[in-house]
């Protein structure tokens, strides 16, 4: 009797074999006592549309098709059982004949392998100084051994492919030469690490004041609130809009003229200003202590339990600017996303996502401040997803609120203000154009951040092709604003652009960097990385002779700065969050891809590095000492371009596999001795070096110690700050 065992893909459909009429994937063997599976010449014709049932569509046409072996370009045995299992390789059917498979041997593309089924991996790296990260690789099936990471889980939280974190797999070499010398006890490295957190402890709970922080009228003597309030202006302001500037500044002059008693909106407002514009005050950032107490004041009272009443354009103002405080001063700034979130939803709330010309009529005044303030918000939630590797959370078709109108803040307070042409240059121009490119730079965090992304590389190149022309679009709008008119962009709003842009662009590449490093296929995503993180260091951290910028070259940027240093490299120094974690992260790039050159020249007997990548390796480090001299307190960003220094000057004199590993504990050792001496002068504490370096340090204590030391990104995993500042969120 002819055996009815139905053929392992009909079963996987719920279907029973046809013996007198075999399906696509079917035919009969010579006995005809079973179904075999055969598989088809093109490669295609294997996935062909599934049929619904055993009649006339399931026997179509299979004479017309050859049944020669499939002839795969990949080398790879998992492949094959991927294909013949369609789609789950785990179900097999141990008594059904494998079909011969000749395999063509040939250098994968990049579309081929954009193509082909990708396999999860999760993998685990515990170290004893940055503790334990689950790690979920992406191996496409051309070869296991290089892995594109798609997200990143460290303690109980999960960063999508645009968080910095997912490039610590690039120093993986770095850890693993330095975790036998910590666990031995030979390096006096830990201890240094110890003493700089306490340290760091010290800083943060002397310039935290007691929380809840409730608002005081005093205020810094009004010369200085002048300088603050012109830094936000000349700065935030011009990127960000959040405010019309007339009417801040009318009624901060009624405050300054008059011993009423202020209006409390009105003031906390006022100290959200003063904190964002203490950031590019000096060099040292000297007010960080009353800053922090600004925004503290002002987290309590956008706090409180009766807000119903707040709900308007004032108080979404106030809290955009709290967002904005709370990042750049680094008070919960990790936690920007979620924030930003509730900020979304209370604009949706009172309507600020329909155009006004879908509301009942309002004054163009109005209509105007709801347009720029939703505009404002988008970028926020966009630029703090790129930041926390978490999903955009808005689509386009959430709302219609069009971009602002291109008007002066002078102009809406006439009787009836027309918009100024699009090749006009105003206070919101900035702004518009940045609005233009936000479709493109929401498709890359979709696509980065989207649990639901399939992250090929065909589709980076897609998103990659639409971002460039996006940006070309917004540097020709800027660009034609600046010289048609007489009005020109601040330094600091072209420069900002520039960053942003190329911020994501970077951002879009990363995820093939670590790749590209050793498969050719993914180059242009290396060289994209590379150029892309060299011009966002050289805006960051310019040379004393900085190249001319596109900015520069072509539009006459107003030069009138009250301060020696440029505003945005100020902001990158001394600030938290966006400006200065890409900042550091481009230099790391650079250092990883300085390392890789030094290591492919050595391989052909021959060292040429670029001059412009050795620039940025030799003063990255310096840099970050910069910043901890203007109050940050965590030394990991330092250490670890110290390391990336000394094991690329080790590389360049050809040190030897064995002693690499001592080079890098010297430098580790090195790094934090001098951080620590930074941090005591800080605290006060310089007398008290002594007593904390003979504190009894047991390399093999509690685990929970161990867990507690994140090398890599102390201040952003770490919510125990040292501070009572237990709230966050808008709504307390």
């Amino acid at each position: 009797m002819q055996s009815r065992r139905s053929c392992t893909p009909c079963r996987r459909r719920k279907m029973k074999c046809d013996r007198g009429m075999p399906c696509l994937r079917c035919a009969k063997s010579k006995n005809g006592t079973a179904c075999v599976y055969e598989a088809m010449k093109n490669l295609g014709q294997l996935f062909d549309g599934e049929v619904a049932g055993n009649g006339s569509n399931h026997a179509a046409s299979i004479s017309s098709r050859a049944s020669t072996p499939l002839e795969l370009d990949f080398n790879s045995k998992e492949l094959e059982e991927q294909l013949l299992g369609l789609a789950n390789p785990d179900i097999k059917d141990p008594e059904e004949p494998l079909p011969r498979v000749t395999k063509k041997k040939t250098a994968p593309s990049a579309r081929s392998v954009s193509a082909a089924k990708s396999s999860y991996i999760n993998e685990r790296l515990t170290t004893g100084l940055a503790g334990t990260f689950d790690v979920l690789q992406d191996s496409h099936v051309f070869g296991q051994a290089h892995r594109v990471n798609r997200s990143i889980s460290h303690k109980n939280r999960v960063f999508g492919q645009s968080h910095w974190i997912n490039t610590f797999t690039l120093f993986r070499d770095i850890i693993e030469m330095l975790e036998p010398h910590l666990r031995s006890g030979s390096s006096t490295m830990l201890g240094s690490l110890q003493r700089s957190k306490h340290l760091a402890r010290v800083i943060k709970s002397r310039r935290s004041p007691a929380w809840p922080t409730h608002s005081t009228t005093e205020l810094p003597p009004k010369h200085i609130c002048d300088q603050l309030i012109e830094g936000y202006l000349r700065t935030i302001e011009t990127v960000y809009r959040v405010l019309h500037i007339p009417t801040f500044l009318h009624e901060y002059e009624a405050l300054c003229a008059t011993q009423a008693e202020p209006n409390e909106a009105f003031l906390v407002q006022l100290k959200l200003v003063l904190a964002i514009g203490a950031v590019v005050y000096d060099d040292k950032f000297s007010m960080r202590t009353e800053a922090t107490r600004w925004v503290y004041e002002a987290q309590t009272w956008m706090s409180s339990p009766v807000f119903k009443s707040r709900l308007g354009i004032q108080y979404l103002q106030t809290s955009i600017l709290l967002l904005l405080a709370r990042e750049l001063v680094d008070i919960g700034g990790e936690f920007i996303w979620i924030s930003a979130g509730s900020v979304l939803r209370t604009a949706m709330y009172i309507g600020l996502h329909r155009d006004p010309t879908q509301l009942p009529r309002i004054s163009i005044f109005e209509a105007e401040l709801r347009r720029r303030i939703w505009n404002t918000i988008l970028e926020i939630c966009l630029q703090s997803s790129l930041v926390s590797g978490g999903p955009s959370l808005i689509t386009l078709s959430e709302y219609d609120t069009k971009p602002p109108g291109n008007f002066d803040d002078e102009q809406l307070t006439a009787a009836n203000p027309v918009a100024r042409t699009r090749d006009a240059h105003t206070q919101t121009s900035v702004a518009i154009a940045l609005r233009g490119s936000l479709p493109a730079r929401l498709a890359v965090l979709k696509f980065l951040n989207d649990i639901k992304s399939n992250g090929t590389y065909d589709e980076t190149l897609r998103i990659d092709k639409e971002l460039r022309a996006s940006f070309k679009d917004l540097r020709y709008r800027l660009q034609t604003s600046a010289t048609s008119t007489g009005s020109v962009p601040t330094r600091f709003g072209l420069q900002t652009v520039d960053f942003i842009m190329h911020r994501y662009i970077t951002s879009l590449h990363l995820p093939f960097f670590g790749v590209s490093l050793e498969e050719a296929i993914y180059a242009f995503s290396r060289k994209v990385v590379v150029e892309s993180s060299l011009k966002i260091w050289s805006i960051a951290c310019p040379s004393p002779a900085p190249v001319a910028s596109w900015n520069a070259v072509n539009s006459p940027v107003n030069n009138d700065q009250s301060n020696s240093e440029d505003d945005l490299p100020r902001l990158c120094k001394n600030g938290s969050g966006f400006f200065r974690a890409f900042t550091f992260q481009a230099a790391t790039v650079l250092a990883v891809e300085t390392r890789a050159q030094v290591q492919e020249d050595d391989s052909i007997g021959t060292t040429i590095i670029r001059p412009d990548l050795l620039a940025v390796v030799n003063s990255a480090p310096n840099w970050y000492l910069q910043s901890v001299e203007a109050g940050e307190t965590g030394i990991k960003g330092y250490l670890l371009l110290r390391l990336l220094s000394a094991q690329i000057d080790a590389l360049m004199r050809h040190v030897g596999k064995n002693e690499m590993p001592r080079v890098l504990v010297d430098a580790a050792e090195e790094a934090g001795a001098r951080t620590s001496g930074m941090l005591a002068r800080l605290a006060g504490q310089e007398n008290e070096v002594g007593d904390l370096e003979r504190m009894d340090l047991d390399i093999n204590m509690s685990a929970d110690f161990m867990e507690d030391w994140d090398l890599m990104m102390s201040s952003v995993f770490d919510t125990n700050d040292g501070s009572d500042f237990s709230t966050f969120s808008i709504y307390g």
